[in-house]
C-alpha cells in the first residue's frame, strides 16, 4: 500500500447514518435492501471511509445471501480479519486494513474453483468506482483488470 488509507475525522464525518453504523459500530445492513448486492457493473469497491481499494467486480459472485460477495480482496493486504464472537456464534470479521472499517464477514462456503472463500460485505461500507471512471478517480492502476470489457464497450459506442 503506497497510499495512506487511514481513517480521518473528515472521512468519518462524511458518512451517512447507516455507513457510520456499519463501518464504525460493526452493524449489518439488511440483505437484499442494500446498494450493491445486485450490482453487475465492472469496477472496484473501495472503503467508504478512506477510499482504500478493497474488491474487484471480477471477483464478485452471487452468493444468494443478499449482500455483495467476493472470492478475495483486490490486494492480499487490503482486508484484515479477526474473530467475532457476537450474536452467540464465532465468525470471522473482515475489516479494511487502512481505516479499520468494519466491512462484513468471511465464510468458507464460497466457490470452490475460486478458493472457497466468501467475503460477505455490507454495501454501506463500500463505494463503487465504475471501470470507466478508474483513471479520473485516481485508481488507474486497476484499469488493467477490465481492459477486455472496456474495449468491447468502446467498440459498441
Amino acid at each position: 500500500m503506497s497510499q495512506d488509507y487511514r481513517k480521518t475525522p473528515e472521512g468519518v464525518s462524511a458518512l451517512t447514518h447507516r455507513q457510520y453504523e456499519v463501518t464504525q459500530e460493526s452493524s449489518t445492513e439488511p440483505p437484499f435492501r442494500n446498494e450493491y448486492w445486485n450490482n453487475h457493473d465492472d469496477g472496484i469497491y473501495v472503503d467508504v471511509v478512506s477510499g482504500q481499494p478493497l474488491f474487484s467486480s471480477t471477483d464478485k459472485f452471487d452468493s444468494g445471501t443478499g449482500w455483495p460477495s467476493f472470492t478475495k480482496p483486490i490486494e492480499a493486504d487490503a482486508v484484515t480479519t479477526r474473530t467475532d464472537r457476537t450474536l452467540w456464534m464465532t465468525r470471522t470479521e473482515a475489516r479494511s486494513s487502512g481505516a479499520d472499517s468494519h466491512l462484513g464477514h468471511v465464510f468458507d462456503d464460497g466457490p470452490r474453483d475460486a478458493g472457497g472463500m466468501r467475503y460477505c460485505m455490507n454495501s454501506a461500507a463500500l463505494r463503487f468506482i465504475p471501470a470507466d471512471s478508474l483513471d479520473e478517480e485516481g485508481y488507474g492502476r486497476y484499469s488493467g483488470l477490465f481492459t477486455d470489457t472496456t474495449t468491447t464497450s468502446e467498440e459498441q459506442s
